[in-house]
């Protein structure tokens, strides 16, 4: 569904400032799969995302999603491939805009532009089923603006526009990040519901190892640019927070004694 190959990407090469962001990224996901990513602030986890949803080039490597190259397409090109949901919950919606007007654009997003109303009576229907599953009452709040929305229930609407088109992959950047506890909780649950629902392959950001642990059949952990662990299965719910600390100290200590040896 998803494969990632052979990609690395340099900020400001040839500079005082130059980082490798990205290094030698091999990543397959096959259709359903829900891979959590962890990683220290810089790991690279959101440099991942932005190459993936088109944000950003890599230097080499490719992009493959359902056997499609896109890798030299923009972001725009790729909508049509991805859903996005970002860590701001001010982000990937208008809130100038109502519920049911942001709705209309998330439905229409991979369809051929016509100059018909956006949302007719039916159509009206279908987002009121959907927003129905959210089990917050939005249904009935489809006029109102997306402004005076909670984060939470932002967050949530976001969540639901970004899966509404049935895209190929889902992209989940830290987006209960910015929440407080209560509402964190309400979109992890209401994340799991919609994955499982929906057989969406998925690939989610987080800082929080108790939420990448309980989320998902796949763990990845990033470090410096490179994925250091990738686990699933078995070996992925016989995880703790503990284990996955002695994991990264291990593998990090490893990889500087190489360093060391190669240095002579």
């Amino acid at each position: 569904m998803l494969a990632v190959k052979d990609v690395s990407l340099t900020f400001n090469e040839g500079t005082p400032d130059e980082k490798r962001a990205l290094e030698n990224i091999q990543l397959e996901l096959a259709a359903g799969d829900f891979v959590t990513v962890i990683g220290s602030n810089g790991a690279g986890k959101s440099t991942l995302m932005n190459v993936i949803s088109g944000v950003l080039a890599p230097d080499i490597g490719h992009v493959t999603i359902s056997e499609q190259n896109v890798t030299s397409l923009p972001e725009y090109k790729r909508s049509g491939y991805i859903g996005r949901v970002f860590q701001d919950p001010m982000a990937g919606t208008s809130p100038s805009m109502t519920i049911e007007e942001n709705l209309a654009i998330a439905y229409s997003r991979n369809k051929k532009r016509t100059l018909r109303l956006g949302v007719t009576k039916k159509r009206r229907e279908t987002f009121k089923e959907a927003l129905a599953t959210l089990h917050l009452g939005l249904e009935n709040r489809l006029n109102a603006s997306v402004g005076l929305l909670s984060g939470g229930e932002r967050q949530a609407l976001s969540l639901l526009m970004a899966t509404f088109t049935d895209p190929n992959i889902l992209l989940l950047d830290e987006h209960t990040a910015a929440l407080d506890p209560s509402r964190a909780e309400l979109i992890t649950n209401l994340t799991r519901e919609v994955v499982e629902r929906t057989k969406l392959t998925t690939l989610m950001v987080t800082h929080n190892m108790q939420q990448a642990l309980d989320l998902g059949n796949r763990l990845i952990m990033m470090d410096k640019g490179q994925i250091i662990l990738d686990v699933s299965g078995q070996e992925k719910e016989a995880l703790t927070i503990e284990k996955l600390l002695q994991a990264f100290q291990d593998i990090r200590g490893s990889k500087m004694d190489n360093d060391r040896a190669i240095l002579g």
